[in-house]
């Protein structure tokens, strides 16, 4: 009988379980800091990034169309508990967590297995200087990425207009 409850417990438990992400500070993601632009056609994507400070670090994304504001966001990826948690803010909905599953020199990994989708958010920046932004659901699924070229931080974008 103890055999069988073992084999259950490896069977439906462990395929479950996650390795303990490695400890992690701001500082090793500084490599996001600045400003990211994806222009496609008429679409303009700006992402900029604050400098680490204070265990934290800031960013607004917003999305022009056609000379206008279509989608915005409030992002912050912060250092709690030893790692770091990315929370998204789409259109000043309320705050999704994302905890740090995975970082390595120029690439982060969150996820968030509750959320319906994205459920995993992964940045990585290019030897050529450019940054894949990725989302997928569980094990990839539906995943799109997006690469964004960094631009100087005095350099007007083209599309982004005044407003109205």
């Amino acid at each position: 009988m103890l055999r069988i409850a073992i084999l259950f417990f490896c069977a439906t438990v462990l395929p479950h379980a996650q390795a303990a992400p490695r400890r992690a500070t701001i500082a090793e993601v500084a490599w996001l800091a600045g400003t990211w632009v994806r222009v496609d056609g008429t679409r303009t994507v700006e992402e900029r990034w604050t400098t680490p400070a204070g265990g934290a670090m800031l960013a607004v994304s917003r999305t022009i169309a056609d000379g206008r504001l279509s989608e915005f966001e409030f992002l912050r990826i912060v250092e709690r508990d030893g790692g770091l948690v990315y929370v998204a803010q789409p259109n000043g909905r309320p705050p999704t967590e994302f905890a740090m599953t995975r970082l390595e020199a120029t690439s982060v990994t969150f996820e968030n297995h509750e959320h319906d989708f994205p459920r995993i958010i992964r940045y990585t920046a290019r030897a050529d200087g450019t940054l894949v932004a990725s989302i997928a659901g569980t094990g990839g699924a539906r995943e799109r990425s997006w690469v964004f070229s960094r631009q100087p931080a005095t350099r007007k974008l083209s599309g982004l207009g005044t407003g109205g």
